[in-house]
């Protein structure tokens, strides 16, 4: 099973990181979202309807971009907006050559003889260009050195903050998340085992060292975690909110501690 119960509901509007392991399933849990591929069983729904594969009416309001970034190599840059005009009956081309302009593209570059992270961006662009109203990226900025890495998280942030965009993207940077994201979703072994406000899900857990015993946790808390070492143990909690009748010392825990933790839970044999 590539993915197995998977209940999750994404805000519209909001830019959602999904994030875990290698193999988890999040290229196939957006690959359905996108419509590309279709579940054998559950249903998916996306801007109040269905999910449909090959569904143009569905495909014409989403933008997808998969982490291969498919482009014709031997095209200059202007036969990709060509292309990408031609087969999306929604296009603004006056968009695409403003952002390519400002990313210092030219036109008459040939795909080839671009670097990664250029090539990443005329991608990207012709995902922006169609102006959709969900944006879907598998990775977007993988294999990117860290500059070009900012570069495109700039570019799309610059297009999230001007529109009602939604965008959900899988990532392994766990930077990227803090940088660009205020949703979450964390998938481990096919399922989704969190998913929520970004800003809730740093609220409502919270680090207790020591040993105590689980009737002194606040009422609600429940262990996501608990890690014991030579010489000190540790809970990560998650906590109902708001948290009351406690004399326990809370620490605050880092978003990457909060996933790496929900991971590890959900590893194979835990």
């Amino acid at each position: 099973l590539a993915l197995d119960g998977c209940s999750l509901s994404i805000p519209r509007g909001r830019v959602a990181a999904v994030v875990g392991s290698n193999g988890a399933g999040k290229s196939t849990l957006l690959k359905i979202v996108a419509g590309i591929t279709s579940p054998t069983s559950g249903a998916v729904t996306v801007l109040d309807g269905p999910a449909e594969q090959d569904s143009e009416a569905h495909l014409a309001r989403l933008g997808y971009l998969d982490q291969e970034r498919p482009l014709y190599r031997s095209f200059r840059v202007r036969d990709m907006l060509t292309a990408a005009a031609r087969t999306n009956d929604h296009w603004n081309d006056t968009v695409a050559r403003q952002y390519l302009e400002r990313l210092g593209i030219g036109l008459d570059q040939r795909i080839r003889d671009l670097s990664g992270g250029q090539q990443a961006q005329v991608a990207l662009t012709l995902c922006l260009a169609k102006e959709p109203e969900v944006l879907i990226l598998d990775e977007p900025a993988a294999a990117l050195d860290p500059a070009a890495r900012q570069d495109l998280l700039q570019l799309l942030m610059h297009n999230v903050s001007d529109s009602d965009l939604t965008v959900v993207l899988s990532t392994h940077a766990l930077d990227d998340v803090v940088a660009v994201c205020d949703y979450l979703v964390v998938v481990a072994r096919g399922r989704v085992v969190l998913a929520d406000d970004l800003d809730f899900i740093l609220q409502s857990h919270r680090i207790v060292r020591g040993s105590p015993s689980e009737d002194q946790w606040p009422a609600g808390a429940v262990a996501i975690e608990v890690r014991r070492t030579a010489g000190d143990s540790l809970a990560l909690l998650r906590l109902e909110l708001p948290v009351t009748n406690t004399d326990l010392v809370f620490e605050e825990p880092t978003l990457d501690e909060i996933i790496l933790a929900y991971m590890r839970a959900n590893q194979p044999g835990v």
